[in-house]
């Protein structure tokens, strides 16, 4: 695979901004840069199209010489690789980690982007640039993504479960025919089905083939395979009144995972009370146990298989610290997958 990289590093900025909400990133996808972490471009040329595809990288110095971990992030929905999302490369960086932010052909407004095949192939041949540069952990290959990037994130462990170690997917879209249908007020497409119709080119129910974009490209469709990968799946329990992606996105992605493991499921009933009062009426035994790294009560946590699932006092947010904890805890072999250079 021919792959490039730039003579262009970019400078960008730390930002210590005390939310981690995704409204500001999702208005501005290029988020202004700043001088705190130097985060280098690379260029990857696809493997399908052969069109040069855009990625920024961090790597602490012992990286080509050492086995370590790399944590690919995704940007949110209106983002490109380079949307400012400083807390995580944080969190990368204090944990010695290899931080990889791509592209897959930015925001999701066009038919390239939005979940395609190149789009999926833009992150894998990234990360296969990375093995053949650095000394990558292939045993800690971690994926995370808030909003559309966590649409991204479990999208990817559905169509390829064996390329990740692990992953963390924060208030995101599941079913694209269901948000898109959310986001039509009155007969209107809002600004999120305009988008969703730009890059899937229809409505879901014009056509049997534009139905199946819309599942290509859906989470909840695949997510079933990836059985075998540890995930982590979170919402904030107000995301959909306060935010653009109900709850129930994550919990139906879950109950796609527990169907396949034989788990018990999350109700409809147990939706409907957190939806309607932000909590459950009869809690499990371990749904409201605290967890520190959360910093927020959690309203429901549920686990099958390799999966868990928690809903927590929040909105439309992602919160780096508790995903990447999480994260740091796994290790699951991806060997085979690219090649380290000589």
């Amino acid at each position: 695979m021919l792959q490039k990289l730039s003579s262009t590093a970019l400078v960008l900025a730390l930002c210590l901004s005390s939310s981690q909400t995704l409204t500001a990133a999702e208005k501005s996808p290029e988020a202004k840069p700043a001088d705190n972490a130097a985060l280098k471009l690379i260029e990857v040329k696809s493997t399908l199209d052969q069109s040069l595809q855009p990625s920024l990288i961090w790597a602490p110095e012992s990286a080509k010489t050492r086995p370590t971990p790399l944590f690919v992030f995704l940007h949110s929905w209106s983002g490109n690789y380079k949307q400012n999302n400083a807390k995580w490369l944080k969190q990368a960086q204090q944990r010695g980690w290899i931080y990889l932010h791509p592209n897959f052909r930015g925001v999701n407004q066009q038919p390239e982007a939005c979940g395609s095949r190149l789009a999926r192939q833009d992150i894998l041949d990234a990360i296969a640039y990375v093995i053949k540069h650095y000394d990558v952990d292939q045993s800690r290959i971690y994926l995370a993504g808030s909003s559309g990037g966590g649409h991204m994130t479990m999208l990817m462990v559905g169509h390829h479960p064996d390329r990740f170690s692990a992953a963390s997917a924060w208030v995101g879209i599941s079913d694209l025919a269901d948000w898109y249908r959310f986001h039509v007020k009155d007969g209107k497409p809002q600004r999120y089905a305009q988008m969703i119709l730009k890059s899937l080119t229809d409505k879901p129910g014009t056509s049997q083939e534009i139905d199946a974009q819309y599942r290509d490209r859906s989470p909840l469709f695949w997510i079933a395979s990836a059985t075998e990968v540890p995930l982590d799946l979170n919402a904030g329990v107000t995301d959909g009144q306060t935010g653009s992606v109900p709850f129930m996105h994550t919990l139906n992605a879950y109950n796609a995972l527990a169907k396949k493991n034989h788990s018990p499921l999350i109700t409809k009933a147990e939706m409907q009370q957190l939806w309607d009062q932000g909590k459950l009426q009869n809690p499990q035994p371990g749904d409201e146990s605290p967890d520190d790294t959360y910093g927020r009560d959690i309203h429901l946590r549920r686990k099958s298989g390799q999966a868990r699932v928690t809903i927590f006092q929040g909105g439309h947010e992602g919160l780096p610290e508790p995903a990447c904890d999480w994260l740091s805890k796994q290790s699951r072999d991806t060997a085979g997958f690219g090649k380290k250079s000589d």
